[in-house]
């Protein structure tokens, strides 16, 4: 489909099961989950273990092919944690696993298939352990993670930096760069002179933001129909 067919009521009832879905199921989950979030397709988000801390204004989007997965499993008598800031996107196959403690800070991005882990998952040489070595991670403010990049244990991530789609991050990322690779090393310094716009920025009037964005559904969805929404999900035709 190209376009939304539904009628714009429809979508504001969907919107609100969504809602209503989050705090039921969802919201017991997390140690903590901030107010003004937003969940696309809920039911494909899932959380293993805890704590999980999730901020404010977070916008959390996953699919049925492509789940987003917070993980917390840590050895006997140890316990992991996963902290995320305010203002973050979490794009669709997102994993984040934490067996000691992941730290991401205010306005990060986390595009499609991101996957962030402080711990190795297995020995190295004694193949049963378990969850083998481990080492916090550290994602400064406003951070980008790209499409299909792995960050690693042990590593800090300062604030503003850009990791390349793909990238295997293995050391520590200073701030005001992009990083790119396997391993990942710094290809460009962000140049300090331009300012940067924030997801935090963005969001500060989150009231006004909804609205522009509710006006534009009814621009869009204002000649929909049932029939015709029906119409194009049965028999679909060129231009739907």
């Amino acid at each position: 489909m190209r376009r939304d067919h539904r009628p714009y009521i429809l979508k504001q009832w969907d919107m609100r099961f969504q809602k209503w879905y989050v705090n039921h199921f969802l919201r017991p989950q997390f140690e903590s989950l901030g107010a003004r979030h937003t969940f696309m397709k809920p039911w494909h988000v899932e959380i293993f273990g805890g704590p999980v801390y999730l901020g404010k204004c977070a916008h959390v989007i996953a699919t049925s092919d492509k789940k987003v997965r917070f993980t917390v499993w840590s050895n006997f008598g140890e316990k992991g944690s996963i902290r995320i800031g305010d203002f973050c996107l979490v794009c669709p196959g997102v994993r984040i696993s934490a067996a000691a403690q992941i730290t991401i800070g205010d306005s990060c991005m986390m595009a499609q298939g991101a996957c962030v882990t402080d711990a190795d998952w297995h020995g190295v040489y004694d193949r049963s352990q378990p969850v083998g070595q481990t080492g916090p991670v550290r994602i400064g403010n406003n951070v980008w993670i790209g499409d299909s990049a792995i960050v690693g244990k042990g590593v800090t991530i300062g604030d503003n930096s850009i990791i390349g789609a793909g990238s295997v991050v293995t050391k520590d990322v200073p701030p005001d760069v992009i990083a790119a690779g396997n391993p990942a090393s710094v290809v460009k310094k962000l140049d300090r002179r331009r300012r940067i716009r924030t997801r935090a920025e963005w969001l500060a009037d989150p009231d006004h933001l909804a609205g522009q964005f509710q006006q534009i559904d009814r621009e869009l969805m204002g000649a929909n129909s049932i029939t015709g929404w029906l119409r194009s999900l049965v028999c679909p035709k060129k231009g739907d």
